[in-house]
């Protein structure tokens, strides 16, 4: 998929992006449609196949699409749900098809209408760079090429392009000129050591630290395990720092996720990873590990903190270099926003190009920085509701906390608030939904199952 260059002449506009996972193809996708020649450059060498590469660790690792990110990618690549499902991702109701244990309580299931798709990361991964490289003329995958470096005009307030190291091919560096350049190179992005180096301020950011550590397994999909679910959730709370997932993806597979914070750490053995799920109260996941044939090894990540850089906020900034997904907003990874709210960006990095090029850093930092607002909050708000979790806290949130609560209490009896607390999560509906006076009412009339 290697391309060693791309010579761009006369007035041909050229876009660069830095990484070639889902969010800089995504990128490219929206990039393609304003850009003669869109360059995506990744330091991997990309596999032909739905496979699992170095330079994305977490690929084996349990991955979750919500409903909104999979609305922004079909209106991104239209078709590509249909072809996930193809390959073997599993679809399903995310209330009637799947068991959600919110605080040790089980929602209530009932068809809620939001549909959810299961693909392994590397199968999303491999079917959006089929589409993005294949089918978008003037698309071009640059494998096994590192970006060293951002290029300046004379003038030093505009990014023209970037530094380029290609073991085997060039051992010096070359430069690549661009009109823009899109930096979607992840969690360990560099642009602003670059920018620092160039002289521009240095980017705030905002970090809540959770030591996440997760431990991920692959199991055989038996027949009648899990009665033909398409998931099973159990979340943390307050005093229980563990959760476990499970989910059914292509090939008959389950993938499991065993995760503590906070100190808490997944033993890697099975006896210690089934004394793991044994202590929570999901028995769908301790069956699963009893009784199905493990297909891989455990692999243990750890997830330090999230990390939240406001770009929007500088004073100072060139024009010519975004900033998008991971590499502007790393979440979480239990609340499973990353890769949707990445769909998210492009679909509104699209809809900025329609407008022109003009000023194009700035317009898109600030949109993005609303658009992030959300999902920040909710993925921030779940991890401060941990005392250990460093964080200013309001006697306001303390009360919201009571509220939510008693609300997912409710959601053990009343569908209706199970199904707006899912359009919440999945970022369908805004976080105020939960506070209309008719829910309010009903979470505190309705008397928990448990109760």
């Amino acid at each position: 998929m290697s391309s060693p260059s791309v010579t761009v002449r006369g007035n041909s506009r050229h876009a660069v992006v830095i990484g070639g996972s889902i969010a800089g193809l995504l990128a490219a996708r929206a990039l393609h449609d304003r850009f003669d020649k869109v360059t995506v450059v990744d330091r991997d060498t990309l596999p032909d196949t739905a496979a699992p590469r170095r330079g994305v660790p977490q690929s084996r690792q349990l991955h979750g699409l919500l409903a909104s990110g999979t609305a922004a990618l079909e209106e991104l690549l239209p078709g590509i749900t249909q072809e996930l499902a193809d390959g073997g991702a599993p679809r399903g109701d995310l209330q009637k098809d799947a068991l959600w244990y919110l605080d040790g309580h089980l929602m209530r299931q009932a068809e809620s209408g939001i549909i959810g798709i299961a693909p392994t990361r590397p199968l999303l991964e491999h079917v959006v760079r089929r589409r993005v490289a294949t089918s978008l003329p003037g698309v071009t995958v640059m494998d096994a090429c590192e970006v060293t470096g951002l290029v300046t005009d004379r003038r030093g307030d505009r990014v023209s392009g970037v530094r380029l190291h290609q073991p085997g091919v060039n051992a010096q560096e070359y430069e690549m000129p661009a009109d823009l350049v899109v930096d979607a190179s992840g969690r360990g992005s560099r642009a602003g050591a670059w920018l620092s180096q160039l002289g521009f301020p240095t980017v705030s950011q905002s970090t809540i630290r959770v030591d996440m550590v997760y431990v991920h397994r692959h199991y055989r999909s038996e027949p009648g395990l899990l009665d033909g679910k398409l998931a099973v959730s159990f979340t943390a709370s307050p005093g229980q720092p563990r959760s476990a997932n499970v989910l059914r993806q292509e090939g008959g597979r389950f993938a499991l996720a065993l995760t503590g914070m906070l100190g808490e750490e997944p033993p890697t053995d099975p006896d210690g990873m089934l004394a793991f799920a044994e202590s929570l109260g999901a028995p769908q996941i301790v069956e699963i590990m009893k009784t199905a044939e493990p297909l891989s090894e455990p692999a243990k990540m750890r997830y330090p903190q999230s990390v939240r850089r406001h770009y929007e906020k500088v004073d100072r900034h060139p024009e010519g270099l975004v900033i998008l997904g991971d590499a502007l907003c790393s979440f979480n990874p239990v609340y499973g926003q990353g890769m949707s709210v990445a769909a998210m960006e492009a679909v509104l990095l699209s809809s900025l190009l329609r407008e022109g090029v003009e000023n194009l850093p700035r317009r898109f930092h600030r949109s993005a920085a609303k658009l992030l607002d959300t999902p920040w909050a909710l993925s921030a708000g779940g991890d401060l509701r941990f005392p250990e979790v460093e964080g200013k806290r309001t006697p306001m949130d303390k009360l919201m906390n009571r509220y939510l609560d008693r609300y997912r209490r409710a959601a053990t009896v009343d569908a209706g608030l199970g199904r707006t607390l899912l359009g919440v999560i999945n970022l369908l509906e805004p976080p105020t939904r939960l506070l209309s006076p008719s829910l309010v009412l009903r979470t505190l009339r309705t008397k928990p199952a448990s109760a």
